[in-house]
């Protein structure tokens, strides 16, 4: 199988990628970016690397070289921004990978999507792929997430639609170091009552669960949407002190009330907004995600794409704190 793999130059696509050129089924991965980073570079004979921007059709075109499945990890993945970009990023850049994968007829696409649609501040648990989204969705992020999602289950290619939930380990660039930053500034402080309840997931897992998507022969997995996650939800705030006292951070202990600082991140919304529309120091979506709980149900994936979980949320932390030290600490 020939495998073209977008978002490959970031956290999730170049863990998949890792994953994609040891599966003996896996015979040749067009990796597609914007730019190489070093430390999220794999070398091997089954790789080719194209960079460029998938908002070209004429690029997108180009990658469609004898090519089986598509996998689309990429996407602008944010609190704040402008609708316009998001809609470029995450919406025309999909519509223009389904059109070529129409005229080339591709055999399987799979789209990482996001359990941000479900998130609409309150505790949720056990939230399940078809209960009912909120009628309006946290952001700009997640809106346009569910766009990507409409025109690929609109499109008839053969599909699965993956939503991962808190994606954590090595490599990662985006949940753990906007923490880090955060106490490093002095910023970061428990809000609410520290005891929300999460589900974290493995990237090892979600290359997995990929990886199960492209090779599923069970009609009945295709064309669905899954969640997926380490199916074992955890306090975050233990989670969150846990990595940063072995970084050697002083973990925070004090608490401020949800209502205070939500109240405080409407305030720097609205200033952002009058001003120069720069992402604020707080979110209302990035304060609502440190304070309440959210846990999915993956028994779905289990059923129909025999995922397991093999990465436990200690293991994937274990990960993250090497790699950390290793190559940002």
């Amino acid at each position: 199988m020939n495998v073209l793999l977008t978002g490959a130059t970031g956290f999730l696509g170049w863990r998949t990628l890792e994953a994609l050129v040891n599966d003996p089924a896996i015979d040749n991965i067009v990796a597609t970016g914007r730019t190489l980073k070093l430390t999220h570079t794999v070398a091997h004979k089954k790789v080719t690397y194209r960079l460029g921007e998938l908002e070209n059709k004429d690029f997108v075109e180009s990658l469609f070289v004898n090519i089986d499945a598509v996998v689309n990890a990429a996407a602008l993945s944010s609190p704040w921004g402008d609708q316009e970009v998001f809609e470029t990023a995450n919406v025309h850049t999909q519509r223009n990978l389904i059109e070529a994968a129409k005229r080339h007829e591709i055999q399987r696409f799979v789209y990482i999507s996001t359990p941000s649609l479900y998130f609409n501040f309150s505790d949720r648990f056990e939230v399940k792929e078809d209960d009912p989204l909120p009628q309006t969705l946290v952001n700009h992020y997640a809106e346009t997430k569910r766009k990507a999602e409409l025109l690929l289950m609109e499109s008839e290619l053969p599909h699965i639609i993956l939503r991962p939930r808190a994606i954590i380990g090595r490599g990662d660039t985006v949940i753990m170091p906007r923490l880090i930053r955060a106490v490093d500034d002095g910023r970061l402080k428990i809000i609410g009552d520290g005891k929300n309840v999460v589900d974290l997931t493995s990237v090892a897992n979600v290359a997995q669960a990929i990886l199960l998507s492209l090779k599923s022969e069970n009609e009945s997995s295709l064309n669905e949407i899954y969640n997926i996650s380490n199916g074992a939800p955890v306090v975050l705030w233990d989670a969150i002190s846990e990595v940063l006292t072995r970084l050697g951070r002083t973990a925070p202990n004090r608490k401020v009330p949800y209502r205070l600082v939500k109240w405080v991140a409407q305030f720097l919304e609205f200033k952002s907004r009058m001003t120069n529309n720069e992402e604020p120091v707080l979110t209302q979506y990035g304060v609502g995600t440190l304070a309440f709980s959210l846990t999915l149900d993956i028994s779905k994936a289990k059923n129909l794409l025999g995922y397991q979980p093999t990465v436990s949320t200690e293991e994937a932390i274990d990960e993250f704190v090497n790699w950390y030290q290793d190559h940002e600490g």
